[in-house]
This record gives structure tokens, C-alpha cells and sequence, in this order.
């Protein structure tokens, strides 16, 4: 996504502030030169960088500072206060940084320090620990998360990246939120050019499936009958829609959403005169898929045989919070049914209920892609079973993302999360494993969900809970709900208190690093 200008405010640091003003452990959001610039003071170490997040441009004044690096409110990337790096994902791209002066007690900041595009604080790799080569099935979040690292670390070795879609990696979570209402233009949706790969040495080879992972031979084998040889192999294949065997007609309509490609289907046929929708799930993707089509203007109708939407995810009432928003907008729900019978035109339900639908579109869940893994003879665990560091079964293959079911420092449990943050986060931890850093794979789950103006942000996993402690009011938009497990807050849900759930993060980790010391 294009970086966003902010909007100017608070005080000019060219003029100078009070060192006096800004306290220890503070920020104070402001402007030099005509750029917005975020100050922040540790001990006596102060610090102005870019104000704004590189990933969606969120405001990083009203996010937190952790040690000597600030979170964004948003979406929790983070980045170092005194190289502008972005340590952790979503945001690929670094900061800002500002030359700062202290005198007679004020601060000034003078000139912007720009970074490079890719590296930030550049390193050199250990050849004696680094692989001959790197071999990333998948080019999704997980897979371009750890191309980039590895360059990011000062690997100089070949790093290839397969892809059986014929687009360079592009930003996900927007196919079913604003790319698809139509708020986001098409040029947004990469996540970098395709001279960024060429200019940084990565080999991004499209429209090709792997068919084959020969582990003794330590190479890949590609629909077109060639091979890759490898060093080190991240699997990230990611996850595939599943598809219902509902019975339909000549004529029908039926699509689904997970690529580029699936969401410019979906706009196409909204724009083709289409005056009706039925999306046949209550997931988030199918949630979110009826925000973005209402937002275009078309009836929609939810059919899922839950009572109520995302309760075993959210709770109940969240779950009704979630169903309020999108009613208020005219959403029709049909919760407790399923469709029977999909024709040209319309959708029937199990009970008899017929409605119009110019098309449909399915959401009701993904499944991981781990058929080469298992194939291989890889460890299985509903998904590919990695320990702590994200390495496989077998020596020098990692998995990330939502194929890898991984050991939750959180939780004390094993899990597989299919969320954009937490493949790019384990993709990046998963190259610099590969490079002999043996970094554990230890942070809190992140993800958000759309629906129209209203965002909730979830921190953490709980599967399943003892019980729910609601701070603020659901009804409103303002609270957060925490899930209790056996007396442990195993995850945080917040709408409307951004900071908060920052402040969740960072305690969950915080706990869990102690519990293991």
C-alpha cells in the first residue's frame, strides 16, 4: 500500500521543546521541514523518527514505546527508535529517522535521515552457519517475510521463491476489506515492485507448483518437470478455501475468495450490474466479504448455521456486536441454515427460503496446504508440526504460516494460526533460524478484522475459555474482552482502545518470557 501524508499537527521541533516537556518514557507527535516527526525520549537518549507507520500509516504517537522501539496502534508492527527498522511485521519498509540536537534545554530536530528501501541497519551473515541456498515454496506472507530478512541479515546466497500464482507477493488481508469495497486502487495490493526483487537478488518464479520434496536429495521438483536444488527450504504454502458440496445449477455463479485473482472475480461480477449477493459463511472472510459488497451498494444476504456470527471465535457478545454493525448497514442474515440448492439467480435454503442472487460467494474456512510436507514424510500435525525455532522434523526445513502448527509460548500449547501477521512474523523468524541464529518463535498472535468503519483487533489465541471479563461497553464499539483459561488471560479482543491491546501484547510476551527464565 502507498505511504498515506500526515496531517500536520502539534509542535514545530525545528523550533525547538522543552527537553523539560517531554518526560521519560514519553512521545510527543509533531512536524520539521513540512513532515510529520514522532519525538520520544529514553533516559537521556531522545529520538525523532517518521510519525507515521509504514504499513497502513497509522499514527505512531498514539502507540507504544517498548524499550527503545515504538508499536503502532493499528496492526502492532514495530520499529527501532534509533535505526527506523521495522522489527516486526506487518510493516516491511523502516522509518524515518531525524538528526536531533540538545541545547539549553530544548530539543531541536534539524535534518531527515532517509532509509534504504529494504535494509535498515544492515548486517553480515556467518558463512560457516549460512545454507548454500534458500528455496521458499510460497510467495505469500510468510514466504516474502523471509526473502526480505534474508537480505535484511546480509545473506548473499541464492534465495529463490516459487509461486504457483501468477502475481509477485501482494497485501492479502486487502482482497476482502478495501481493495474489494473499492477503496483501495489496484496499485496498492503489491506488496513491493518488481524491481525491489530484481535489485536485492531474489528469484521470484511464477505460475510454477511444486509437485515433489525429495528430502535425501535436497531439492524440489516443479510442475514443469525441473528441480531446485536447496540449502535450507521454508515451506510456506499458506491455505486453500474450503469448498461445499451444495448442488448447483447450469448458470450458477459460485465463487470463492484467497488470491488476487479470486478478488478481481468478486469485483467483477459486482460490477457487472449485479443487484444481489449471497455469501454462504460467518467467518471473518465472509464477514468481511459482505462489508465490502454492501459498501459497493448490493443486497447481501448471509446464510451460516451458526446462531450467531464468530461466537466460537469472539463470544457471544462480540458475536452480536459484529451481526448489529452489519445490519445497521442492511446486511440480512440467515443464521441457523444452510443453502440447499444454488441456481442461476438465486440460492436455496434448507428450509425452502429462496433468494436472489446474481452471485454467490463461499466462506466458510481455509484448510492448510500441506500435502508436499506430508507426502515428504515431514512430521504431520493437523498441519506441519515445527518445534520452537519453526524447524520441521527434518533437519534444515523450516514451515511458517498457516501450515505450521508451532509450540505457543502464550499458551503453552500447540497451535496454527491462519493470520497474515503471524505468517510474516514467522516467516522473518524462520529465515534468520536458517541463517543459525536459533531465534524462538515466542510472540503473541495478532490479527484484525474489518467491518466497514470499525476494526477489532485480537491479541493472543484462545481456542476454547473458561470465561469472558468485558471492560468498557460492547454495545458502544468501546470495550475489551478478555478470554480466561484456568485463571490466564489467553487473549484480548479491543474495539476502539488500540493502545490497549499493544498493552496486552506486550504483557502476554512479557509473562511468558518469565514463566520460561
Amino acid at each position: 500500500m502507498t505511504d498515506q501524508p500526515a496531517e500536520l499537527t502539534g509542535p514545530d521541533f525545528t523550533l525547538g521543546v522543552l527537553l523539560s516537556d517531554l518526560a521519560d518514557g514519553a512521545m510527543l507527535g509533531g512536524h520539521a521541514n513540512g513532515k510529520a516527526v514522532l519525538v520520544a525520549r529514553q533516559g537521556s537518549d531522545v529520538f525523532a523518527v517518521g510519525a507515521t507507520c509504514t504499513h497502513y500509516g497509522g499514527p505512531l504517537a498514539e502507540g507504544l514505546l517498548v524499550g527503545d522501539t515504538v508499536r503502532c496502534p493499528w496492526h502492532h508492527a514495530c520499529f527501532s527508535l534509533r535505526t527506523g527498522e521495522p522489527l516486526r511485521a506487518p510493516a516491511l519498509k523502516p522509518i524515518a529517522r531525524w538528526e536531533v540536537e540538545q541545547r539549553d534545554g530544548r530539543i531541536f530536530v534539524s535534518r531527515e535521515i532517509e532509509p534504504d528501501e529494504l535494509i535498515a541497519a544492515p548486517k553480515t551473515t556467518d558463512a560457516a552457519t549460512a545454507p548454500t541456498s534458500v528455496v521458499i515454496v510460497g510467495a505469500g506472507a510468510a514466504g516474502n517475510a523471509a526473502a526480505e530478512m534474508l537480505r535484511r541479515e546480509g545473506y548473499e546466497g541464492p534465495v529463490t521463491m516459487l509461486t504457483v500464482e501468477d502475481s509477485i507477493p501482494y497485501d492479502r488481508p486487502n482482497l476482502s476489506k478495501d481493495y474489494l469495497a473499492g477503496n483501495a486502487p489496484e496499485e496498492w495490493i503489491p506488496l513491493r515492485t518488481p524491481e525491489f526483487y530484481t535489485q536485492h537478488d531474489i528469484d521470484v518464479v511464477l505460475g510454477r507448483r511444486v509437485v515433489e520434496l525429495d528430502v535425501a536429495g535436497k531439492r524440489v521438483v516443479l510442475d514443469d518437470g525441473s528441480a531446485r536444488g536447496f540449502g535450507a527450504l521454508l515451506l510456506a504454502t499458506g491455505a486453500e478455501p474450503i469448498h461445499l458440496p451444495t448442488p448447483t445449477s447450469s448458470g450458477s455463479r459460485v465463487l470463492y475468495l484467497r488470491s488476487l485473482e479470486d478478488s478481481r472475480a468478486i469485483v467483477a461480477a459486482a460490477t457487472e450490474e449485479a443487484k444481489s449477493v449471497v455469501v454462504i459463511g460467518g467467518s471473518f472472510i465472509g464477514l468481511e466479504v459482505a462489508a465490502s459488497l454492501r459498501t459497493r451498494g448490493l443486497d447481501v444476504h448471509i446464510v451460516a448455521p451458526e446462531s450467531r456470527p464468530l461466537e466460537k471465535i469472539l463470544g457471544a457478545e462480540l458475536g452480536d456486536f459484529v451481526r448489529t454493525l452489519h445490519e445497521a448497514k442492511g446486511v440480512v442474515f440467515h443464521l441457523g441454515h444452510t443453502a440447499k440448492q444454488i441456481d442461476a439467480g438465486s440460492v436455496t435454503l434448507d428450509d425452502g427460503t429462496r433468494i436472489a442472487a446474481d452471485f454467490v460467494v463461499i466462506g466458510v474456512g481455509v484448510r492448510p496446504r500441506d500435502e508436499l510436507a506430508s507426502k515428504a514424510g515431514l512430521a504431520m500435525d493437523r498441519g506441519v508440526a515445527v518445534n520452537e525455532y519453526l524447524e520441521s522434523s527434518v533437519a534444515g526445513i523450516f514451515a511458517a504460516g498457516d501450515i505450521a502448527r508451532y509450540p505457543d509460548a502464550i499458551s503453552g500449547a500447540r497451535i496454527r494460526v491462519e493470520h497474515w501477521v503471524v505468517a510474516e512474523r514467522q516467516g522473518q523468524v524462520a529465515a534468520r533460524n536458517m541463517l543459525g541464529q536459533r531465534v524462538k518463535f515466542d510472540q503473541a498472535p495478532f490479527f484484525w478484522s474489518q467491518h466497514y468503519d470499525q476494526a477489532i483487533s485480537y491479541v493472543g489465541h484462545a481456542e476454547k475459555w473458561d470465561s469472558i471479563a468485558i471492560d468498557g461497553t460492547v454495545a458502544s464499539g468501546d470495550c475489551a474482552v478478555r478470554y480466561i483459561a484456568g485463571g490466564k488471560v489467553l487473549a484480548v479482543a479491543t474495539v476502539s482502545r488500540d493502545k490497549e491491546s499493544l498493552e496486552a501484547e506486550v504483557r502476554m510476551e512479557r509473562e511468558a518470557s518469565e514463566s520460561q527464565a
